[in-house]
């Protein structure tokens, strides 16, 4: 099932940018290897349930998943063949929006490379460059 927040402010949002680099989120916390973006764009509930499936089989029940991005942009979409105005259109899909630097999945409990693999084989899923990073032990 894809994700969407329970409720929000305001049902439609408007475009916005993705200037500029990711302000946090940009180290592991919780697990020792991550994916980590390299360019900016936006992700789909449907694409962070993918690789979140894919990561999980990768595994097969063991290790520990976080998912460190949360869809909470409405995208809207007017239906085929209709004419323009009439307003904004429906919400359709919900998506993060990312920025270089954001870390976007978080594994722990495996070996390294159990997890390149599975953040490697998650990565072919997202619309976006990604790298594998490490936990950095912070003074």
């Amino acid at each position: 099932m894809a994700q969407m927040p329970a409720r929000t402010k305001y049902r439609k949002k408007q475009k916005g940018s993705c200037e500029g680099l990711s302000k946090a989120g940009f180290l592991v916390d919780f697990g020792d290897f991550g994916m980590q973006a390299l360019d900016r764009g936006w992700i789909t509930a449907q694409q962070i349930e993918a690789c979140r499936i894919t990561i999980n089989r990768c595994f097969a029940r063991k290790g520990q998943v976080w998912i460190r991005i949360f869809p909470d942009k409405p995208i809207t979409k007017k239906p085929a063949e209709t004419r323009m105005g009439k307003g904004k259109g429906t919400p359709s899909q919900w998506v993060s929006v990312i920025k270089p630097g954001r870390v976007l999945f978080e594994v722990g409990n495996v070996s390294r490379e159990e997890a390149r693999t599975a953040l490697r084989l998650a990565a072919a899923k997202l619309p976006i460059r990604t790298r594998f990073v490490e936990r950095v032990e912070r003074v």
